[in-house]
């Protein structure tokens, strides 16, 4: 059955013309079909030779098993190239990635939202020389819907199903289904680049782009999180040092079952659980937890034991060892709190925001992908001495050189206008007090 305003297509054949305006093609299958699932050093290099021998850019996305697995590993590779076809590696079945790693050695790599699959591809020891990332694409020309699916969709006029994007990859084997899905995922992704480089070039964003794909590439690893259990849902309720303890030990505890069983922490116990501990454990009357919602089903009474103890060993604490209610910021305050912890940069805050909401406007992208909305607070919160200091803090805090030269005067004159202008300060705060009970925390 085909939906107004589209019809199907299977296979799939990208080199024929673009379908009318607003008639979309289901893509339903990959025009070479599904290729078999490689799982042994034998298939992977025939691969590699394959790849090796094809030409253009090579369209690399890889499957995770978020939600189901401890980790975020790859349990599935899809690769393609043109005059190479698409392949998918089981890096479970094969680990030693080292022959494909040789053979895709200075291709430009094709990603979508690169960012989420690098670190599990670095794992695997595939690293690309450079690459081109669709998503960051769509951002900077301003489209509004950038996930794979809809920039297919806009861009190519093909409808890409995303039915098995939450799936539990680490299953094997891996149902038909599913490989169809992970195959055409990579299906147009090097079509998608070459329609999107030309509209960057037309735009006069190619060279920006280029800049924002070479620091996806260069960013380093994350670095561990201070307190990640802080980030458990639901903490914010939780008022007293104690009871912050009773989640650190669970949260603790749990994360240590869940990497030994390698399961996802929230399979083994949801973060529901640990707050309704924390708030139980720190009443009158408390013994056990047997009572508490979330520990009364056969998944938690497995390691009841593990939690028991955690709970008592945090009830046991002295006050000197209770974690602290929040952690010292290293940053400025959220901006709802400006004005009435410092006015001139609440002044500074509210020029700022005007000029880079008429800023992102001209360039016909988000405001967030002209600069980071962290970096702009912290040169705000503390300019430098003057506003030519302006651009060496923004390009020392990681802004790329088309963002400093784009929004370094916009920073520049907001620091000029309220330093000479009191008319300009009073208005600024004025309009900062009228926004602030709308104005989200993270917001520029």
């Amino acid at each position: 059955m085909t939906e107004a305003g589209t019809r199907e297509s299977s296979p799939a054949d990208p080199s024929a013309e673009a379908p009318a305006e607003r008639e979309v093609v289901k893509l339903l299958a990959p025009r070479d079909g599904v290729p078999a699932v490689i799982v042994t050093p034998h298939q992977l290099r025939d691969a590699c030779a394959l790849i090796a021998s094809g030409t253009g850019p090579l369209a690399v996305d890889a499957e995770r098993a978020s939600g189901y697995r401890y980790g975020q590993r790859a349990y599935l590779v899809q690769l393609r190239r043109e005059g190479a076809g698409t392949h998918l590696v089981d890096p479970i079945a094969v680990p030693d990635l080292a022959p494909l790693a040789e053979a895709v050695s200075g291709l430009e790599w094709v990603l979508h939202a690169a960012s989420q699959d690098l670190p599990c591809l670095r794992e695997l020891g595939l690293e690309p020389a450079s690459l081109f990332d669709t998503e960051l694409a769509g951002r900077l020309l301003g489209y509004p819907r950038v996930g794979l699916a809809a920039l297919l969709e806009e861009v190519l006029g093909w409808s890409l199903a995303k039915e098995h994007s939450a799936a539990d990859w680490s299953t094997r084997p891996l149902p038909e289904p599913w490989l169809r899905y992970a195959a055409l995922d990579v299906e147009l992704l090097v079509e998608l680049r070459d329609a999107l480089e030309a509209e960057l070039e037309e735009a006069g964003k190619l060279d920006w782009a280029h800049q924002e794909f070479d620091a996806v590439r260069d960013a380093a690893p994350a670095a561990p999180r201070t307190d990640p259990w802080r980030r458990t849902s639901g903490v914010h309720k939780l008022r007293r040092p104690r009871q912050l303890a009773v989640v650190r030990a669970l949260w603790t505890t749990r994360d240590a079952i869940a990497r030994r069983r390698d399961v996802s922490p929230g399979r083994i116990l949801p973060d529901s659980s640990i707050v309704a501990a924390a708030l139980a454990a720190t009443q009158s009357g408390f013994h056990t937890l047997d009572d508490v919602p979330g520990f009364t089903g056969r998944g938690a009474k497995r390691h009841m034991g593990e939690w028991q103890g955690a709970v008592e060993q945090a009830l046991r604490l002295a006050e000197s060892e209770l974690p602290p209610q929040s952690l010292p910021g290293d940053g400025p305050p959220p901006p709802r709190a400006w004005a009435e912890k410092d006015p001139d940069a609440a002044a500074r805050l509210a020029v700022a925001r005007r000029g880079l909401a008429l800023l992102a406007e001209e360039a016909g992208m988000p405001v967030e992908n002209l600069a980071s909305p962290d970096l702009v607070r912290r040169v705000l919160w503390s300019p430098p001495a003057s506003p030519d200091g302006v651009a060496a803090a923004l390009a020392a805090g990681g802004a790329r050189p088309w963002q400093v030269g784009l929004v370094g005067p916009v920073i520049a004159d907001a620091l000029s206008a309220t330093a000479e202008d009191e008319r300009v300060r009073a208005e600024a705060l004025a309009a900062l007090a009228a926004e602030a009970d709308d104005l989200p925390a993270d917001d520029v």
